[in-house]
């Protein structure tokens, strides 16, 4: 991926991967917090079919993009997949939703200056995610094609976008990155595409067997996703949610998640391992989060066997200067959670 994402295990999956076997037969990886998808494409490489999971679509779609497989997405009516790209890059610029609300022109409705993208940029957003749209509406183009185009798209926004790191708000003065034109990129594709199911539930919904390997990549601090990535969201959906504020945030109480408070995080963790039907889970967990890591695995014992391991130290994100006090590193660790038949009946 092409932009920093909270709490992405880029930097970490070989380390995780270092502690779990491949699967000697079919076994499901269901990753209930997927974010972009770094883990589970690790896991779809290590012979794992794939589960993912996100309350957010834009996640969903882009982590389900970094498995779909050359053959799976031909663009058979577009000429192929370059063509599609080559087609979005010209898209007929539009002053669309993106326009209106996240580029200066939206100083004449709301008497000030939303700077995420250039008006330039912002209407090119707007034409490539209504061609898209077209082509969906015409058949044009498979499931896993628009997926994979809506991802390309999302991955052009971002590099076009006039942010620190997140959407929580844009930069009052345009940096280098924001003033080029936003352009869509091919990107490599694998062969094939493993075995990948989706869903955009909140993670005590998912359907989950016991013969599951769990991973769970929940949220550790107060930053809520829903908030802090709105508009890739409304760029993935395609939508015009009435949004409000300086940031031009979408609606997005309904999917906060109760692990970004300290006072319910506890809670959160015990009930869905309690839960979970699965006989082994897996938790990447941090030393920078509400819940502290020996707390978290006191409350787990009674689940099952928990190992904890330390993989290694990363620099702690820092969106801005304003958050960058605090300690330098953090800690990454994968708790392992296994139990027997009888403990996951309890």
């Amino acid at each position: 991926m092409t932009f920093r994402y909270i709490g992405s295990k880029a930097r970490v999956v070989d380390a995780i991967f270092s502690r779990i076997d491949r699967p000697k037969k079919q076994v499901r990886f269901v990753d209930l917090f997927c974010g972009t998808g770094v883990v589970a494409e690790a896991a779809a490489r290590h012979g794992f079919s794939v589960h993912l999971n996100d309350h957010l679509s834009s996640a969903v779609i882009m982590a389900s993009a970094r498995m779909i497989g050359a053959s799976a997405v031909p663009f058979s009516e577009l000429g192929g997949y370059e063509s599609a790209i080559a087609k979005l890059n010209v898209a007929k610029p539009r002053k669309g939703f993106i326009f209106r609300e996240y580029s200066p022109a939206s100083v004449s409705r709301i008497g000030f200056e939303r700077r995420y993208f250039t008006e330039k940029n912002a209407a090119l957003i707007d034409g490539a995610r209504a061609l898209i749209a077209s082509w969906v509406a015409k058949g044009v183009v498979s499931l896993a094609e628009e997926r994979l185009l809506i991802a390309d798209l999302l991955s052009a926004s971002n590099r076009a976008a006039n942010i620190a790191g997140t959407y929580g708000c844009f930069l009052s003065t345009w940096q280098k990155q924001a003033l080029g034109p936003m352009t869509l990129r091919v990107r490599e594709l694998p062969k094939s595409s493993g075995t990948v199911t989706t869903t955009t539930l909140d993670a005590s919904a998912v359907p989950v067997r016991a013969d599951d390997v769990v991973y769970l990549d929940p949220p550790y601090t107060k930053r809520q996703y829903a908030a802090y990535y709105h508009l890739l969201e409304t760029i993935a959906l395609g939508d015009e949610p009435k949004v409000e504020g300086v940031s031009g945030l979408r609606p997005w109480r309904e999917k906060a998640s109760d692990f970004c408070y300290r006072t319910r995080a506890m809670g959160a963790f015990t009930s869905l391992i309690r839960d979970l039907p699965a006989r082994r889970v897996l938790i990447s967990y941090s030393d920078d989060a509400h819940v502290p890591i020996d707390a978290l695995i006191d409350a787990m014992r009674p689940f099952g066997k928990v190992t904890p391991t330390a993989l290694i130290d990363i620099g702690r994100y820092r969106p801005n200067r304003v958050a960058g006090g605090g300690q330098a590193s953090v800690t990454e660790y994968l708790i392992e959670l296994e139990r027997t038949q009888q403990q996951v009946m309890a």
